[in-house]
């Protein structure tokens, strides 16, 4: 197996710089792409980026979802279609049932992060899913989604070939459960506050203005 760097170090190096917001996430929650259109608009024109880390909620061999059995067309109906007509954000219940598992897709979120590249590929990823209703489960459209979003497609399907990024799938849910105690997705940190779920805009711009306050002056004059 090809072993790969933790973090790429011009990532490391960038957002050392700056302050950042962490995401995590899956890509079959909805939830998701929508608390991301709230952290955008509540980021604005501020200097601080968003660092996407993965949260797989069902890998093997948990089962996946079907949308046949009833429970995501409620959840659908009562929730993610209310918020979204809310928000203002297109979405859709995709068809593809059982749900696709998203762990290739993850692996390849480890390799955007090494290239700074993880949120154009994690919002490339869950727009396919829920916009256009593609299998975000299928090798050959992850790599088509990650050279979308500016990764090599030839590293791409290389990565999810040998299997470069698995370790570092692990250990990134490992992180994930047991060090940061995560639960659910989306699930936001900025800097001490901690927001699950779809978080309030006032609340995201307080949380923000704190985080930029508290930037140290070596990164601020990096």
């Amino acid at each position: 197996m090809t072993m790969v760097p933790e973090v790429g170090a011009g990532a490391r190096a960038e957002r050392a710089r700056k302050p950042h917001v962490i995401v995590y996430s899956d890509y079959v929650c909805p939830f998701c792409l929508l608390a991301e259109h709230v952290l955008s608009e509540a980021i604005g024109d501020r200097d601080i980026s968003i660092e996407w880390r993965a949260f797989e909620l069902r890998p093997e061999p948990v089962p996946t979802l079907r949308v046949e059995d009833g429970y995501l067309p409620t959840v659908w109906k009562n929730a993610v279609y209310p918020r979204a007509e809310k928000l203002g954000v297109p979405i859709q219940l995709p068809s593809i049932s059982p749900q696709p598992r998203t762990a290739k897709a993850l692996e390849l979120l480890a390799m955007a992060r090494d290239k700074g590249l993880d949120h154009p590929y994690s919002m490339r990823v869950l727009r396919a899913f829920f916009q256009e209703g593609r299998d975000i489960g299928d090798p050959e459209t992850l790599i088509g989604l990650a050279a979308e979003a500016g990764l090599d497609a030839q590293e791409a399907r290389a990565a999810l070939e040998n299997g470069a990024y698995a370790s570092r799938h692990r250990e990134a849910l490992r992180h994930a459960r047991e060090d940061m105690a995560i639960t659910s997705v989306p699930t936001i940190v900025v800097g001490e506050r901690i927001f699950r779920g779809t978080p309030p805009l006032d609340a995201l711009r307080q949380a923000l203005e704190v985080l930029e306050a508290n930037q140290s002056p070596q990164q601020a004059n990096a």
